[in-house]
């Protein structure tokens, strides 16, 4: 089997084994549907209120094995082919595909082993920095001003690059820093991801070529919260790399959570209130951990929380300046588009760190705050006036 930059082996054992736990969790659908019209006025077996009995019990058995022997057979063939599929070369389209994928279902992918679980990584040049080998031969030429790149849910590195626009190269051409960007697995909890970026910043602070100067963060969506996240557990380990963090930027990140997914979890609760839908609200539960912890905006493993009252809200660093940059569809913070839209995916106040109780307030200086008017949340990440805005912060012009 030819190795594609487009599709691996790898990626069909992936998509195989989804593809047989999607058949078994729609046959368990099937006969939690069946058993609950089968056992009607709330007689059934509460034990196994999802099972049949039976020749029914069987048949559902019997599908089950079947879809177990036949992911096993499809695994095993295509194993046969792994050793051929070593390339390293990857499509962008590839990549967000996958990209996309793991935002959806990332921690399912991870509990499973799937090896289309994205592990999480450094880029230069669209290489995954390798920590185990000298990072002078695969990071040549850097400076000790560093700008690390934190995308969103469901993307990855690559799309920092979009409309012939790159914040990244920009800021390295306006204020020489050297670009590194993230890639990671959005489907995992904020706090995992934070975690993991601490260590592997960690692990580059020992080891960059240059003397580190000055680290900088650009996070857009989802990746502002797994900075945060980063930063504080970095604090409360006393790791050194926080030490050198002198800004973080902030585009349209939901720190106070995203409507679409509070949205979502109603779904949870309709759909579970009869017996007769009850089996179709696990189609609700189809979203991430990474997804889950927009829903407020979490960000430490404590956030982990469905009750908005006992959220506990992790501030923004002290030692560390923090800049904030929302967009709105409208053509004012008056506008009816922008009370009702924002960007289309994050409200202006939870991007800006503004909530109507005061506990939950971040700290942001006004002259750290910036709305980018009649644009979208993904115009963010190839705005012009935003980089020329994150540009001036950095060069203190604002000040």
């Amino acid at each position: 089997m030819k190795p594609s930059k487009h599709v691996r082996v790898s990626d069909l054992q992936g998509a195989s084994r989804l593809a047989i736990e999607a058949t078994r969790g729609i046959t368990d659908l099937a006969e939690a549907l069946h058993a609950k019209i089968a056992a009607p006025f709330g007689m059934a077996d509460r034990q196994r209120a999802d099972r049949t009995s039976g020749i029914t019990g069987f048949v559902y058995k019997s599908v089950r094995g079947v879809t177990g022997a036949v992911g096993g057979g499809i695994d095993a063939a295509l194993s046969l082919f792994q050793r051929a599929d070593t390339s390293e070369d990857s499509s962008f389209e590839r990549d967000a595909a996958i990209s996309a994928l793991n935002g959806v279902l990332g921690d399912h992918l991870v509990k499973t082993e799937n090896a289309l679980a994205i592990p999480m990584s450094i880029r230069f040049n669209q290489k995954p920095i390798d920590f185990a080998a000298p990072l002078a031969k695969q990071c040549p030429n850097v400076s000790g001003k560093i700008a690390l790149f934190v995308h969103g849910l469901c993307m990855n590195d690559r799309q920092w690059l979009r409309a012939g626009h790159d914040h990244g190269a920009a800021i390295e051409k306006a204020c020489g820093f050297t670009p590194l960007y993230v890639r990671y697995n959005t489907g995992q909890h904020t706090s995992i991801n934070g975690a993991a970026l601490s260590n592997l910043l960690e692990m580059l602070s020992q080891s960059w070529p240059a003397p580190i100067e000055e680290i900088i963060i650009v996070a857009h969506s989802m990746g502002g919260l797994v900075s945060r996240s980063a930063i504080e557990q970095a604090r409360e380990s006393s790791a050194k790399w926080q030490r050198k963090v002198s800004k973080v930027f902030f585009l349209g990140t939901p720190h106070h959570g995203a409507p679409l997914e509070r949205g979502g979890s109603w779904i949870d609760i309709v759909l579970g209130a009869t017996p007769y839908t009850k089996p179709f609200a696990r189609l609700g539960k189809i979203r991430s951990a990474g997804i889950t912890d927009l829903r407020y905006g979490n960000v430490l493993e404590r956030d982990w929380s469905n009750d908005a009252s006992a959220r506990i809200t992790t501030a923004l660093p002290s030692n560390i300046q923090c800049f904030a940059i929302a967009a709105t569809t409208g053509k004012s913070t008056r506008d009816l588009r922008d009370a009702l839209l924002g960007d289309g995916l994050v409200p202006v106040a939870s991007a800006l760190g503004k909530h109507r109780l005061i506990k939950h307030r971040l700290a942001f200086p006004e002259a750290n705050t910036w709305i980018a008017f009649e644009r979208n949340h993904m115009d963010l990440l190839s705005d012009g006036e935003v980089c020329e805005q994150m540009v001036r912060w950095i060069r203190g012009a604002d000040k």
